[in-house]
């Protein structure tokens, strides 16, 4: 029986079915009821089983899959860190973690149809998901949406469906697709499903660190679909006595876009930062979790503008990582956090998206 959902804000429940809501009549973001821990605290887990190798921390079945995880793990020394390497998936970003999840959800419950609304990654990982589930799928996306991603969207089979104007513009019109329609909203940041995708880039980076963690994670935050993700793996992995503590989260926006940042710190200084195009988020579908996240681990979150982001693009690509530039913006906030003396000597950074997207 799939799993049913519950409101962690006003603790209404409901029950699962392809006609489930994808938010709460109070207006807030659903997710999975609570699971039991896993019954061992020994961790016994096969790569093989991709991100399934952790089904006990998961509410859904291996439905779709396209043996996606188990991303490498680099040592980065000229940054003293090391790079959870998430842009090599079969889509080519980390979205594939909650793609995988969220069209695994769909086919359970016998959904037709999607909708989601995105920039590129996310409706990349979406359409060839749906296309390995059978599922017809429309992305709603900027008009000006980068050609590679609308490339790799519509070779999967999905509609590409641009909209004019901004991208609550794009938002608003895939929900109202979404409302009115036929089909299921597989939102990347409303979606429960997606969350626990990826929440199995903190498991899998404990076990490739023989069950440590380290002190601090630093990730890209756009709707904090992987920042989430991660705060709920390395809390479930605590949980369970399967690791001894929750890593510091340190999350980046862009200058110009950043609502976490003054969420924090109050009005930033003036700027944009357009290299970083895959986190032009003004309003985080889940911003207040991302902020009690920050709050419980004593992690942050800054801005970085442009000319620090291209300037850690062109640093990676010399050094082998071959990411596109919203991945590049994790690597310049481990810089500016390291000036301010925040990250540790032991810190993670993540890698989202790959270079052959920009």
């Amino acid at each position: 029986m799939p799993a049913g959902l519950e409101c962690r804000s006003c603790g209404r429940t409901y029950e699962s079915g392809s006609s489930e809501p994808w938010r709460c009549e109070c207006g807030h973001a659903l997710d999975f009821a609570e699971r039991p821990l896993p019954d061992s605290d020994e961790p016994d887990v096969d790569p093989r089983e991709g991100l399934w190798a952790f089904d006990e921390f998961l509410p859904i079945g291996a439905e779709v899959t396209l043996g996606e995880g188990w991303t490498p793990l680099a040592d980065a020394p000229s940054w003293d860190a090391q790079f959870k390497l998430d842009y090599v998936f079969p889509s080519g970003s980390y979205k594939d973690r909650g793609a995988a999840l969220t069209l695994s959800r769909a086919a359970e419950l016998g959904v037709e149809r999607v909708v989601d609304d995105s920039s590129g990654n996310a409706g990349a990982a979406v359409a060839q998901y749906a296309a390995r589930a059978g599922i017809d799928a429309d992305v709603y996306v900027p008009a000006d949406a980068k050609q590679s991603k609308l490339d790799a969207i519509e070779a999967a089979g999905a509609t590409a469906v641009r909209v004019e104007g901004s991208r609550q513009d794009v938002t608003d019109a895939c929900v109202e697709e979404a409302v009115g329609g036929d089909a299921w909203y597989a939102s990347h940041a409303w979606n429960p499903a997606f969350y626990a995708g990826t929440s199995t880039f903190a498991l899998e980076l404990a076990a490739q660190r023989d069950w440590t963690v380290p002190d601090a994670v630093v990730l890209p935050l756009g709707h904090g679909t992987l920042f989430l993700g991660a705060y709920r793996g390395f809390r479930a992995l605590e949980a369970a006595g399967w690791t001894d503590s929750v890593p510091q989260l340190l999350g980046v926006q862009a200058t110009g876009v950043a609502p976490v940042v003054e969420a924090l710190h109050g009005a930033e200084a003036a700027g944009t930062n357009d290299v970083a195009d895959g986190i032009q988020i003004q309003e985080p579908a889940r911003k207040s979790q991302i902020l009690d996240a920050i709050d419980a681990t004593g992690g942050d979150a800054i801005a970085c503008d442009a000319a620090e982001t291209e300037a850690a693009l062109a640093d990676l690509h010399e050094h082998g990582f071959y990411v596109e530039p919203t991945s590049a913006v994790a690597v310049a906030g481990l810089d500016a956090y390291r000036e301010r003396g925040v990250a540790g000597d032991d810190v993670a950074v993540a890698l989202t998206g790959s270079g052959l997207k920009k």
